[in-house]
């Protein structure tokens, strides 16, 4: 199986750059602060981010101290921009298919992924190579869309009878494929129960640190009223684990 890369589309990638997290980086994701609550101490820490994207936190890592960062994405165009924006000697951008990673000899102190891990099939086999990759002791941190999120087989929100937006929870239990119309017509994510991801990561021999079923703080919300909504059901997961 080959990983979709949806981002090499060029109607996906130009609505895709339109985003305020894609023209604003970290700080235009909300989810942002509370992943960040999660990092370890990153100086001198030998670090790969999966699905590394336009290279934003591969530049924040090394601005926060990191060693050397790898940035691994299968979307020419998504490195392409990465090393536009990169000017470091001390990160790497590579191309990778992440539904067949191979990270060879490389050991790493710290592993990250924003919202990419629920493109892939083989999750199984990717946390094993990131588990093998990883040196005794060193974190992994990672986000996923919400398996509420990913789960509806049905088309998505509807407007209820007070003008909110609701979202349907059908399909749960049934794992597997998701198409949706999202930026681009035919995104295809991958669903998975809470449960199977956790209990995936524990029998590959992580210790789970946090757990976290994202909602915006009361300050966000000060700030941009707009995001009250993402308090009706959790947008993000966000894990921490340990090797």
């Amino acid at each position: 199986m080959a990983t979709q890369n949806i981002y090499d589309d060029p109607e996906f990638f130009e609505n895709y750059s339109r985003l305020e997290r894609s023209k604003e980086g970290l700080s235009g994701a909300a989810e942002w602060p509370s992943l960040q609550a999660l990092l370890p101490d990153l100086v001198g820490r030998r670090i790969v981010d999966l699905g590394c994207g336009y290279g934003w936190f591969c530049r924040w890592a090394r601005e926060h101290g990191a060693k050397r960062v790898l940035g691994l994405d299968v979307s020419e165009r998504m490195l392409a921009r990465a090393a536009e924006m990169t000017s470091d000697p001390g990160i790497t951008y590579r191309r990778a298919d992440l539904e067949r990673l191979d990270l060879g000899d490389q050991q790493f102190d710290f592993a990250y992924s924003s919202l990419a891990l629920h493109y892939i099939g083989n999750l199984s086999g990717l946390l094993a190579e990131i588990h093998r990759a990883l040196a005794p002791g060193s974190r992994f941190v990672f986000s996923v869309e919400h398996p509420i999120v990913t789960a509806p087989e049905k088309a998505g929100w509807s407007l209820g009878p007070d003008g909110r937006r609701t979202w349907p929870v059908d399909s749960y239990q049934k794992e597997g494929p998701r198409r949706t119309n999202w930026l681009a017509d035919g995104v295809i994510k991958q669903h998975r129960t809470l449960g199977t991801t956790l209990n995936l990561l524990i029998r590959l021999g992580f210790a789970i640190a946090h757990v976290e079923e994202w909602a915006p703080s009361d300050a966000q919300i000060a700030a941009r009223p707009e995001w009250a909504e993402e308090r009706e059901r959790p947008m993000f997961l966000l894990v921490a684990v340990q090797r």
